[in-house]
This record gives structure tokens, sequence and C-alpha cells, in this order.
């Protein structure tokens, strides 16, 4: 089987004979890795499963304001300390709950073409994948801020209503713009949970996320592509309402949230998990030994009757010990 069948398959609830495995690292752990192995081509010895790419309006350097990057929706993030991946937000493009004040939002058709057909020419054997980031919640706190977002939810619904109206027209056009190349798949970013629960709790998820994430859903399946929603944190009072509208596959589902026997029982025939290999517990504070045992131990328990795809539940933290890497992969590598 070519990887992409694997993938396939296992998105299908099927048995495997290999778990299909995906990692990425943040900017400084990648340098770490370079460092440690001293090679900076070490991504391509992986050998991962997937391919894809991802709207989330690329966010550009400003040419005036070194660290500080401006995307195709306004939002100035500051990436000069920390966090060189996304960064800070440094003022809201909406500062009023008005819907006057809701931008057009535009999109550069040409260029996520140019990143579609890069995909496809380079995919040889692997699952691909179309997707767009800060899909809903997070574009929508993005743009106002997040206490202002779930004070919006409460005081002003029409108008969160709205721009959520206008966030999603836009997605709809990259769904459909990638309805139109060979892919597997959409995958859609937008974090909804802490470590207990929903940050806007379930009845608002319901009222202002579900039909929009169910208007998204419906038409990549009409696209006949497999869904794949990712949510840091505690979602699983909403797993039935994802299931209901059409999820095929939860990333990343996080061992540390989750009772995981508990999950794969009850809900593991109708829909995947993508994950499991904990960047908060286990990756930065175990023994490589232990992120090895661990590692096979979760793949065991998820992986029957496929629906599992193992990776770390989020792009790989600096304070990860490249031995801790190079433990996980050799158990995804060697199976």
């Amino acid at each position: 089987m070519t990887k992409r069948e694997i993938v396939i398959a296992a998105l299908s609830h099927q048995d495997t004979p290999v778990v299909p495995y995906d990692i990425g690292f943040t900017i400084p752990m990648r340098d770490k890795m370079i460092d440690y192995l001293g090679d900076p081509d070490f991504e391509s010895k992986i050998e991962g499963y997937f391919i894809g790419c991802e709207y989330g309006g690329w966010a550009t350097e400003m040419p005036d304001k070194p660290g500080y990057f401006k995307d195709a929706y306004g939002v100035v993030w500051n990436r000069s300390g920390v966090d060189k991946d996304i960064g800070v937000i440094e003022e809201f493009v909406i500062p009023e709950p008005d819907i006057s004040l809701i931008p057009n939002f535009t999109l550069d058709e040409a260029r996520l073409r140019r990143d579609l057909e890069n995909v496809v020419n380079n995919a040889g054997d692997r699952f691909t994948m179309g997707g767009v980031g800060f899909s809903l919640f997070e574009r929508m706190w993005t743009l106002t801020g997040m206490e202002n977002a779930l004070i919006y939810m409460l005081k002003n619904p029409e108008f969160v209503h709205a721009l959520l109206d206008s966030i999603v027209d836009l997605n709809m056009r990259v769904i459909d713009i990638s309805g139109e190349y060979p892919l597997d798949g959409m995958r859609f970013g937008d974090d909804w949970g802490q470590q207990f629960g929903l940050i806007m709790g379930p009845p608002h998820w319901r009222t202002f996320l579900k039909p929009q994430l169910a208007r998204m859903y419906g038409r990549v399946h009409e696209q006949n592509r497999f869904v794949i929603q990712h949510s840091c944190g505690d979602i699983s009072s909403i797993y039935e309402d994802l299931i209901e509208i059409g999820l095929d596959c939860h990333n990343t589902f996080q061992p540390e949230i989750y009772d995981i026997e508990k999950i794969k029982a009850e809900i593991g025939d109708r829909m995947s998990f993508w994950g499991g290999i904990s960047t908060q517990q286990l990756l930065p504070y175990a023994t490589p030994e232990v992120v090895e045992s661990e590692t096979r131990r979760i793949m065991s328990v998820m992986s029957k009757g496929g629906g599992f795809i193992v990776s770390p539940t989020h792009s790989v933290p600096y304070d990860v010990p490249p031995e801790n890497i190079m433990a996980m992969l050799k158990v995804f590598q060697n199976q």
C-alpha cells in the first residue's frame, strides 16, 4: 500500500499494516534539531505520510517594522519576542461590535493556486491536504480580541453571526478553489478547548460555531474529501455534535486530557484521531526509553480497527530534548 492508501484506510476505520504518522516543528525546535543532527535537510528524511498547504492570511513582514508581520485580514503580529511562529497581536482590527466595521476580506487566488499546485506536484505517494488556519473562532478573536469575542457572544450575537458569516464566506472560496485540485482532505484550524472543557462552553459553540462548521464540512464532503479539524484542548463535550455534522478526524488528540481507552471504545469507530504523543508532558519531560514505550502503547490502543494517525499533539516546541524526538521517530519508522 502507498502512504496515501494507508491514510485513507485509517480514516475509513480499516486496519492498516502500519500506523500513518506526521510530525511538525516550531521554528526554534527545527533549528535545535538541525544543530543536533548537523543536517539542515533532516525533515525530508522523516518520511511522513502527508503533504499540504494552509490558507491563513499569509502574514508577511512589514518593511518598516522588522519582526512585525501583517496578514491579509489586517492583523499585525509581533514576532520579535519569544513566539517566532505566530506572534502576539498588536492591535484589534475591529475595535467595536459594529457590523459596519467588518472588513471586506479578500483572497489572493493566484497565490493560493500556486500553493495548491506545489502540493499536487510534490505529493509523491502521500496523502494531500488543503486547509484553512485560524478558520473560525480564532479568526474572530484575532480581529476583535479574545475577551471581546466572548463578551460579544453574550451581548452582541447579531454582530458575531455577521462576522462569522463573512469569515466563512471567504473560507468557502478557499474550499471551492481547493476542490479543483486532486486533494484528499481539508484541515481546518480553530482552537476551542481549554485543559478542561470549551473556552466558550458548549451552548455558545452550538449557537455560533456549529452551523458554520456544518456549512464548511458539507462543502468538503460534496467534493468527496475527508474533513480534519484541529482544536487543542478538551472538546469531548461536542464530539457527538462533530460526528453529526460530518467530522472525519480530530487533530490534535491530547492523552493528558482524555481517557484514550474510553474515547477509543466509545467513538473510535465513528471518528478518527490524530495526535496522541504529548508535547505537554511526555516529550519534554520523559526519558527516551519512556517516550519509546509510551509511543508504542498509545499506537497500540488507538490504532485498533484503524482510525488513528500518530503524531505529537502540536508542532514540537523548543523544550523537547532532541533525543526524545529520535526515540519517537524510531517507533514511527520501525513498525
